[in-house]
């Protein structure tokens, strides 16, 4: 699913997105047949259904970035296993690699840009992929029992994005794309911050 704008991020630099990519690209080729009905913590996507979405979120932000119009990406990822072929980890592997390339472009943090439904700064845009990437890294990775690495950077700049709607009177834009904001003890890791910010529980991963 795609995140609703008004994240507000002005990104002066580009970001790297090759760290967080290749960590989701592990993750993905990691899983086996047999875990892709597990669940995750998506409530509505098993781990089949979480690995379609990364694709075609995969594909759509990479749109994003080059202002090219990707069919169906205004779905961004339906999340639907029974759509993953045979290859899939192949393809997946290779259309992340695609977007950490395409935003590594500086024209493409110009302009506005299309990213699923939403016309936003091209800036922001590139916020909402860092921050698909990131969390959905650590799903996939809590799902299968793996341990998440993440650099703080990353987590500093998804922050960044999430702060500004996780307040009581940013409600009305999270929905459908945020649950409730889960609250965290005092002092807790960014990660485990970020985390409840985007309705998700850390527990002792973060």
């Amino acid at each position: 699913m795609s995140r609703p704008p008004g994240g507000g991020q002005d990104v002066m630099d580009l970001i790297d997105f090759v760290p967080a990519t290749a960590t989701l690209r592990d993750l993905v080729a990691s899983v086996t047949d047999d875990q892709l009905g597990a669940p995750t913590p998506c409530p509505d996507y098993t781990v089949g259904d979480l690995v379609e979405h990364v694709g075609g979120l995969a594909i759509a932000f990479a749109g994003a970035a080059r202002k090219q119009p990707v069919p169906g990406a205004e779905e961004g990822g339906s999340g639907d296993a029974s759509r993953l072929e045979p290859g899939w980890r192949t393809r997946i592997d290779t259309d992340l690699a695609d977007l950490a390339a395409a935003w590594s472009v500086p024209a493409a943090y110009e302009g506005e840009t299309q990213a699923g439904p939403f016309l936003m700064p091209a800036p922001e845009a590139a916020a909402v992929a860092l921050d698909e990437v990131v969390v959905h890294g650590w799903d996939l990775a809590t799902a299968l029992g793996r341990p998440f690495v993440v650099r703080e950077e990353d987590v500093a700049a998804c922050l960044a994005f999430a702060e500004p709607f996780s307040t009581p009177e940013a409600v009305a834009m999270r929905a459908p794309a945020f649950g409730p904001v889960v609250p965290v003890p005092d002092g807790a890791p960014a990660l485990t911050r970020l985390l409840g910010l985007l309705g998700r529980s850390a527990g002792a991963s973060g």
